[in-house]
């Protein structure tokens, strides 16, 4: 007794509900005792255990990392794919709700001496919100099934659990009445998995993807389009994937987008195998049309084209059985014309038989093929991802404190360290260095310019008045600092003009000290801006490397590390104020001219004294100075040299040994302006001095203040404590909010994690057979 058909609006086969038993087994599957399902016990052993390994390695969800061999059926809708798939598996598709064509179907068929089963599962890849897991999850979905009239049903709810992901499965495997179920999804990327095994039962393994839709209907979306194409184009692009390519004759082969897809990733041919449906629905007139497909003459492909024949939607509901389906379809290929009119090697292309016979055969050569590369590809994969884990930080601690505590000590420990100095070129005191010698060259380039000549001279003549640097600072000075221009000139007219102008109750030839100091307060005024570029400069140059290095220590906790960096950013502000106090205290002390180097000074006094002397013109030759005849003595070939000579050997017999060439300066005849020579190098013995001195003080101070400040006493752990509020009764708190590592870190851990495990357990499955 049958009952009345429905019409699948996928596909518009027609189908019937299961029918009560009977003798033999329908077209739909039902189970009367006899064998369901296509075998061939040619094949070995050694295959079906490689068959087994490859099924087991899609259950561990590794396919998503490596190309593992699978038979796709694609087809575009209406291509006879569910009957195909029906007539392959012994087991009938819900197809009246819909929602067959909506996830794909994966079927593992396995030959077994024991009674009939099937096994139904759900092969979650995305959550609910469509984002791909890190590990596929196979949750069982209801016990093992024995009777085959009871799958479709299953097959019908585990399907509305896959459209509907928010909601616990369970409710569809439970509720009595889920036909009417309405779909969060019109289709998904997850799959219903079908497990079969029984005698006769053929050793194959394929995947049902939905059909390919060229528009929608008012309940779907335009975006429908796209995903489907996107879900088929995700495994036919697959190196190691078999397309199965449904085409159905009954309507124009170029208008059917599955063969344009398959061409796309397939152009050679070389893995596709295409089956024609539905022959007997060809026009008239148009069989030779499609029989050069069989013969491989139109759109050749390696393992060329079949066709089959399945039980029209009248059969189906009048209760054809399976057998009778399959004789049937014997029948129309050896007695209809023109099939039963080609050449035997293209009658072997005819029948679901041979289709599933040379299926076979290219999944096991397939798997042949690739089995020892996988095992490979484990092992780099596996590599790889313990690489990836091992540059990731580590988990976080489940003792908050203990962890908060054990950083700041570590980060402590380095960052001392690192203050002190590292051997390396991108080193905070490497950064520093160029600033020290910026503000050093500033500092000497504050020199007061004094020039022994008289102004009007220089005006007319400025050739002969240019600056001479000392020679006997040749070996403090190199290269020797000269003037960029003549702009801060101070002639010794203008030193003479000043001191005469100074003079109040002094004595005769006595001039007061204000003049040097006035000329030594000029040079002092010019420190300060050097200073505070200098401190400024340091000042950005540690918050930046502090800010790296705070980030290279933290930088699996934002939160901790943003607070950190708050802290010490509070902290570097606060020694700030304390540097540039020092930096003023060192200012106000060089106002005041002193110094308790008198030999340093005296020494120097004398030295610039007989140099500004020696750069005086004579009064035989005004042009000419003692200096530039100084400059012959250097050469031993020279007549300066062979009189310079004898006049220091004769002071030296008189007992003055120490003289030098530089000394005889101060023997020329008395100059009107000796005064203000005493004054000009008092002033320069002074700046030679005090600027080596205030050139060392103020990096150094910049340094102990700034720098190292952050190193003293602890004061800077001790404030990261206080300021983290690690002491305190919400300490336990707190830290565990700073150690909550990103969202994406965590989620990138759990995803590499998953991966290796699946990874892992696909290696074991290989070596178990290997073995």
């Amino acid at each position: 007794m049958s009952s009345t058909p429905v019409s699948d609006l996928s596909t518009g086969d027609i189908v019937s509900p299961p029918a009560e038993s009977s003798d033999e087994p329908s077209a739909n599957g039902e189970n009367t005792g006899e064998a369901v399902g296509l075998s061939n016990p040619r094949h070995s052993a050694a295959r079906r255990r490689m068959l087994d390994l490859v099924n087991e390695l899609h259950l561990t969800g590794v396919q998503v990392d490596i190309d593992l061999p699978v038979i796709a059926v694609i087809g575009s809708q209406s291509a006879g794919k569910s009957s195909l798939i029906e007539s392959i598996s012994g087991v009938t598709l819900p197809r009246a709700a819909g929602t067959c064509t909506r996830s794909p179907t994966e079927c593992r068929l396995s030959n077994s001496s024991d009674p009939w089963r099937c096994e139904v599962s759900l092969r979650i890849l995305t959550d609910v919100e469509g984002k791909a897991l890190g590990q596929a999850r196979n949750i069982p979905f209801g016990g093992v099934i024995h009777e085959k009239k009871d799958v479709e049903d299953r097959i019908r709810r585990a399907q509305l659990a896959i459209l509907n992901p928010s909601t616990d499965h369970k409710v569809y495997l439970e509720e009595s009445n889920v036909t009417s179920a309405a779909r969060e999804v019109s289709f998904s990327e997850n799959s219903v998995c079908l497990q079969i095994s029984g005698p006769d039962i053929e050793d194959l393994s394929f995947v049902d993807l939905p059909g390919l839709i060229a528009s929608v209907g008012s309940y779907g979306s335009q975006s429908d389009i796209e995903l489907v194409k996107n879900l088929a184009t995700r495994y036919i692009e697959r190196p190691s994937c078999i397309i199965l390519l449904t085409v159905a004759c009954e309507t124009d082969f170029q208008n059917q987008g599955a063969h344009q897809l398959a061409r796309a990733h397939d152009p050679e041919g070389s893995r596709t195998i295409g089956v024609l449906t539905k022959p007997d629905r060809i026009p008239a007139g148009e069989e030779d049309g499609w029989l050069r497909y069989i013969r491989n003459q139109a759109e050749p492909l390696e393992h060329g084209w079949f066709s089959v024949k399945q039980p029209d939607s009248r059969a189906i509901a009048e209760g054809i059985t399976w057998r009778e389906a399959r004789k049937k379809e014997e029948e129309f290929f050896d007695t209809v014309a023109p099939w039963c009119q080609l050449h035997l090697e293209h009658q072997n292309r005819l029948g679901t038989a041979k289709l599933v016979e040379r299926l076979s055969d290219v999944l096991s050569d397939k798997i042949q093929q690739r089995l020892p590369v996988v095992q490979d590809e484990l092992l780099d994969l596996l590599g790889n991802t313990d690489q990836q884990l091992y540059k990731l930080p580590k988990p976080p601690s489940s003792d908050a404190l203990s962890e908060v505590l054990h950083l700041l000590s570590t980060f402590s420990r380095a960052l001392s360290g690192y203050l002190e100095g590292t051997p390396d070129e991108k080193g905070l005191l490497q950064a520093i260095r160029p600033a020290w010698d910026t503000f050093r060259a500033a500092i000497r380039a504050s020199e007061p310019d004094f020039r022994p000549h008289e102004r009007a001279v220089a005006m007319r003549t400025p050739e002969t008045c240019k600056f001479v640097p000392p020679a006997f600072l040749a070996n403090e000075e190199s290269p020797p600092y000269v003037p960029a221009d003549d702009s801060r000139s101070i002639y010794i007219d203008d030193v003479m003009n000043r001191a005469r102008q100074a003079i109040t109750r002094e004595l005769p030839n006595h001039y007061p000290f204000v003049v040097s100091q006035q000329y030594i307060s000029g040079f002092v005024a010019q420190w300060q801006k050097p200073a505070e570029a200098l401190f400024r400069e340091v000042q950005r140059t540690l918050i930046r490397h502090i800010k790296s290095f705070i980030t290279e220590h933290f930088v699996q906790y934002p939160l901790l590390q943003s607070r950190v960096h708050t802290i010490i950013a509070e902290f570097i502000a606060s020694t700030s104020e304390d540097t540039l106090k020092r930096i003023q205290w060192f200012l106000q002390l060089e106002k005041r001219p002193r110094t308790l180097g008198e030999i340093s000074y005296t020494d120097y006094t004398s030295k610039f004294l007989g140099h500004y002397k020696s750069c005086r013109p004579t009064a035989e030759q005004p042009r000419a100075t003692f200096a530039k005849k100084l400059e012959g003595y250097n050469d031993p070939e020279s007549d300066m040299h062979k009189y310079m000579n004898r006049v220091l050997n004769g002071l030296t017999d008189l007992g003055m040994p120490s003289v030098s060439p530089t000394d005889l300066a101060k023997l020329l005849p008395s100059d009107p302006y000796d005064a203000a020579l005493g004054i000009m190098a008092g002033v320069r013995a002074y700046f030679q001095v005090a600027h080596k001195r205030f050139a060392d003080n103020v990096p150094m101070a910049i340094d102990y203040e700034l720098v190292l400040g952050l190193d003293r006493n602890e004061a800077l752990e001790k404030a990261l404590r206080v300021g983290l509020g690690i002491g305190g009764v919400d300490g336990h708190k707190h830290c565990k909010e700073y150690i909550q590592e990103p969202r994406h870190i965590s989620e990138r851990r759990e995803e590499l994690l998953k991966k290796r495990e699946r990874l892992e357990t696909a290696r074991h499955k290989l070596n178990e057979v290997w073995v």
